[in-house]
């Protein structure tokens, strides 16, 4: 099974890609839906344990996992390929700001860890990233992408 991690700063559309994915038949999970916990000082780490049984489920040809949490470094090598998905500071500020299906972002402190991870942690994304791709193109268009870079 060829697995695919999709990472990115929040506003990137993960969940937007992760869910089209999986109407199209693709098996996709969003890290984002259950398979976080939250820390004392308000960020999110993957649930290890779960991570690992996930990536080492055989049950698909190609499983999409999509996140960005600060402990998902240590499955790195367990990735085929790493697709950051990345998008202009000024989209993610207005995504974050008129989404309605995610409140993260819209408290002043959790804007100022935002803007700081686009700071330090996408450059760090970028380095370990197999490939890069704009979600300022159509939904369509991305997963489409994302797919041929995939080659399930």
């Amino acid at each position: 099974m060829k697995r695919v991690l999709l990472t990115g700063m929040s506003g990137t559309g993960k969940s937007s890609v992760v869910r089209e994915l999986a109407a199209r038949g693709y098996k996709a999970v969003d890290t984002d839906d259950g398979w976080c916990v939250r820390q004392p000082d308000g960020t999110q780490r993957w649930r290890e344990e779960a991570i690992a049984a996930l990536l080492a489920e055989e049950d698909a040809d190609v499983l999409f996992v999509a996140g960005c949490e600060e402990n998902q470094a240590q499955f790195h090598d367990r990735f085929d390929q790493i697709v950051l998905l990345s998008a202009p500071l000024e989209v993610l500020v207005e995504r974050l700001a008129t989404r309605s299906d995610n409140p993260y972002g819209k408290a002043p402190e959790e804007f100022r860890r935002f803007l700081d991870d686009v700071a330090v942690a996408e450059p760090l994304l970028r380095r370990v990233a197999t490939h890069e791709v704009r979600t300022t193109a159509p939904l369509d268009e991305v997963v489409t992408t994302i797919l041929q870079l995939a080659d399930p």
